[in-house]
C-alpha cells in the first residue's frame, strides 16, 4: 500500500467517524430545544474554567519534563508549553497530529534527537492510558451500574478493559528493548544487514526517551503529575454544569464530572477524530441523559459548550505559540526531515 493511499484512507476513516458520530449524536436532536439550551447557557461559568485548562496543559508540560529529564537536563519550561500548545493545536486539525509535531517542535527548539524525544510521547500516552485505566476501574468497583449504563447500547465494558490493557502491554512489549534487538535481529539482518544497522542505530536514539523508566525515584512525581493533569480536566467539566439550569434540578458533583472525563476519555482514545469532535459530543450525550436522566438536548448542549471552550482555547494559544516558533513549513515526513542529535 502506497503512502498516497494510506494517508486518503486514514482521512477517509476519520471522517467516517467524525460524520458517523455527529449523526448519532444529531439524529433525534429537537433542534429549537438544542438552541434554547445553547442561548440560555450562563458564560460566566463557561469561561472562568479557562484558567485550569491552560493549567492541565502546563501540568502536562511538567510532567513531559520530568520525562525528558534523564536526556535534557535543563529543560526551559516556556519551550515544553509552547511544545505542547503547539501539538494539541495540530490535534484539532488532524487525527494525533499533533503527537509528532510536539516532538519535532521541541527538538528543533532544543537541538535535540527527534527520535528520543518523540520516544516520550510514546511513554506519555502510555502513563495517560494507564492513569485512565486506574481510574476507571476505581470508578467501576464504586459505580459499575452506572458507568455500564453511561456507555452506548452495545458496549462491552469488559472488552474496553481488556482492549486497553492488552494494547499498553503490547505497546511496552514492542518497545522494550531485547524484544525489539530480537525482532530486528530475526526480520531485518538476514535481508540487509545495512539496513539492520540504520535500524538498529534509529531505535538505540528512539529508547533514550524510555530512559526515564530506569530512575524510581521519578516515579512518585510521575504519578502525582498524571493525576493532577486529569483532576485538572474534570474541574472545568464540573464548574460547566453551573452553565445550565439543570443544575439547579439535578445535585452534581465532582465525581460526576471525573466520571464523565473517564467516560469521554475511552471514547475519544478508541475512535480518535480531530479534537474529538463527534465522538466526545455523543458519548457525553449518552452519559448525561443515562447517569442523569437529561435531554438529548441537554446532554448535547452541555457537550457542545465543553468542547467549544477547549477547542478555541487549544487553537488560539496553540496558534500563538506556532508563530512564535516561526516555523514557516512542517516536512511532511519528519523523521526523514528531522535532524539527528546523539545525546
Amino acid at each position: 500500500m502506497t503512502d498516497k493511499v494510506k494517508k486518503i484512507s486514514k482521512y477517509a476513516l476519520t471522517t467516517i467517524i467524525v460524520v458517523g458520530s455527529l449523526w448519532l449524536a444529531m439524529r433525534k436532536i429537537n433542534i429549537p430545544a438544542l438552541i434554547n439550551e445553547l442561548e440560555t447557557i450562563n458564560w460566566f461559568w463557561a469561561l472562568i474554567p479557562i484558567p485550569i485548562m491552560l493549567l492541565s496543559h502546563y501540568i502536562r508540560a511538567m510532567r513531559w519534563r520530568t520525562i525528558l529529564k534523564p536526556i535534557i537536563k535543563h529543560n526551559s519550561m516556556l519551550n515544553l508549553f509552547s511544545a505542547v500548545m503547539i501539538g494539541y493545536f495540530f490535534n484539532n486539525i488532524l487525527p494525533r497530529g499533533g503527537e509528532v509535531i510536539r516532538p519535532y517542535v521541541y527538538a528543533k527548539r532544543e537541538k535535540a534527537s527527534f527520535s528520543s524525544v518523540f520516544a516520550t510521547i510514546i511513554l506519555e500516552r502510555l502513563l495517560d492510558v494507564l492513569t485512565l485505566l486506574f481510574l476507571f476501574v476505581i470508578a467501576l468497583i464504586f459505580t459499575r451500574d452506572r458507568i455500564i449504563n453511561a456507555f452506548p447500547p452495545g458496549s462491552n465494558i469488559s472488552s474496553i478493559i481488556y482492549m486497553l490493557i492488552a494494547g499498553t502491554v503490547l505497546i511496552c512489549l514492542c518497545f522494550y528493548p531485547p524484544i525489539m534487538g530480537w525482532i530486528l535481529d530475526k526480520t531485518i539482518k538476514p535481508l540487509s544487514l545495512r539496513l539492520y544497522t540504520k535500524i538498529s542505530d534509529l531505535f538505540e536514539k528512539f529508547s533514550h526517551g524510555f530512559d526515564v523508566i530506569k530512575t524510581p525515584s521519578e516515579y512518585l512525581r510521575i504519578i502525582i503529575e498524571s493525576l493532577l493533569i486529569w483532576t485538572c480536566y474534570a474541574i472545568p467539566m464540573y464548574m460547566m454544569f453551573y452553565c445550565f439550569s439543570f443544575s439547579a434540578h439535578i445535585s452534581l458533583g465532582f465525581s460526576d464530572a471525573l466520571l464523565l472525563i473517564i467516560i469521554s476519555g475511552i471514547g475519544v482514545s478508541i475512535a480518535p477524530t480531530p479534537g474529538g469532535i463527534g465522538v466526545f459530543h455523543y458519548v457525553v450525550m449518552i452519559a448525561m441523559m443515562k447517569l442523569y436522566g437529561l435531554s438529548a438536548e441537554q446532554g448535547l448542549a452541555y457537550a457542545t459548550i465543553n468542547h467549544f471552550i477547549n477547542f478555541a482555547l487549544q487553537v488560539v494559544v496553540g496558534l500563538g505559540f506556532f508563530i512564535r516558533e516561526r516555523i514557516s513549513k512542517i516536512p511532511e515526513n519528519i523523521e526523514l526531515n528531522a535532524k539527528e542529535e546523539v545525546i
